[in-house]
């Protein structure tokens, strides 16, 4: 599960403010999406004689451990060009990374102490923290950052510059659509995919509400008995639920996505239906169809059938255990075929056999990337 951590960054050599930026760049593509980031203030050097610091924290949504985003500062810190002198003790640095809070977690290890055990006699860290994070209570001490920082003895001057922060998720236009619907064959991940995109860009997420379907276990036992009805189901369903949430206005999320486009409608139906039923499912489904909003960009991820299996397999629901190579096949061609004759809609293939992207952050910036292409 993913957690927040709080995390406080500071630099006083070199473009302090790029420096800034940079690690910034490395910890959302290495460590989580940023949430959220406080102004940026110059402070006084903490400890030792030195040229002014800028300091600012952020919080970070994290599927790491605790220690694994504590060493992937270390690493971060390494490739911006800090080098660390054994026994100097406080010095000029290009970059200071350090975890503040981990949720509300207390961590005594060789390599982690959090909460950090000198937070709060630091103002440079409680005043950009307060900014982001005024009402989160330390665990230990069980008060507030605000209170923290009311009493905070530090007495050192900082003042906040007008330049702000950018946070790396900006770099991804494809937010700028209204409805993006992710597609693709069974086990392919498009509910991890389009849950993701959610969490990360504000969106309202539409899930396909295939749990609920009675015919589902039924047809996966009798195929030809219960093609029928758990297709007519399943286009009944995606047509409700299609134009209820795309006519549902939600002030508060920037788009839609949803892990379903009601077109996989047709396209399970030619596969799974006798030749009379098709004919008269396709004329009851270009009727609905006509009245439905179409996504503004549509996502294919294209996964090999072996992957497909594993995925399957992986994720345990049993009326789908048997399902066979030769099923994932023909849908997977029938996807494509639409696909290729499909100029109506923006799409976009990507092929993901290659890619994890639910355990593997790459992997995810990476299809993320192809999106934004």
């Amino acid at each position: 599960m993913a957690k927040h951590v709080y995390i406080s960054i500071g630099s006083n050599k070199g473009d302090r403010f790029q420096n800034l930026q940079n690690a910034i760049q490395r910890i959302f593509e290495v460590v989580g999406s940023v949430e959220s980031f406080s102004k940026v203030y110059t402070s006084p050097a903490f400890g030792f004689e030195s040229d002014e610091f800028l300091n600012a924290c952020l919080i970070v949504k994290t599927e790491l451990r605790p220690d694994e985003v504590m060493q992937s500062l270390l690493d971060i810190e390494t490739e911006l060009g800090r080098t660390r002198t054994e026994g100097a003790g406080y010095e000029a640095r290009v970059i200071d990374l350090d975890i503040i809070f981990f949720e509300d977690e207390i961590i005594n290890t060789e390599l982690l102490n959090v909460p950090h055990p000198e937070m709060q006699k630091r103002r440079f860290v409680i005043l950009p923290l307060n900014d982001i994070a005024s009402k989160h209570k330390h665990p230990v001490l069980k008060q507030t950052v605000k209170t923290l920082l009311d009493v905070c003895e530090d007495s050192s001057e900082l003042h906040a510059i007008s330049e702000v922060l950018e946070n790396p998720i900006s770099a991804f236009n494809f937010i700028q659509q209204n409805f993006i619907a992710i597609e693709g064959n069974i086990g392919a991940g498009k509910t991890s995919l389009a849950t993701k995109i959610s969490e990360d860009f504000n969106a309202k997420l539409v899930l396909e509400r295939f749990a609920d379907n009675p015919f589902l276990p039924k047809f996966y036992e009798d195929a030809p008995r219960y093609a029928f009805p758990l297709e007519m189901s399943f286009l009944a369903d995606r047509y409700q639920q299609i134009s209820d949430d795309l006519s549902q206005l939600d002030l508060f999320k920037d788009f839609i996505v949803s892990d379903y486009d009601v077109f996989k409608s047709l396209i399970f139906s030619r596969i799974t239906l006798q030749e009379d039923e098709f004919k008269l499912y396709r004329k009851l489904f270009y009727i609905m169809y006509k009245e439905i909003a179409k996504p503004d960009l549509y996502i294919y991820l294209y996964q090999n059938t072996e992957r497909l299996q594993q995925n399957i397999k992986k994720r345990g629901r049993d009326y789908e255990q048997h399902i066979e190579d030769d099923y994932l096949n023909k849908i997977n061609l029938g996807y494509l075929e639409f696909l290729k004759n499909q100029t109506e809609l923006k799409v976009k293939i990507i092929d993901i056999s290659d890619m994890d992207f639910v355990s593997n952050r790459a992997d995810y910036l990476a299809v993320l990337e192809q999106i934004n292409s």
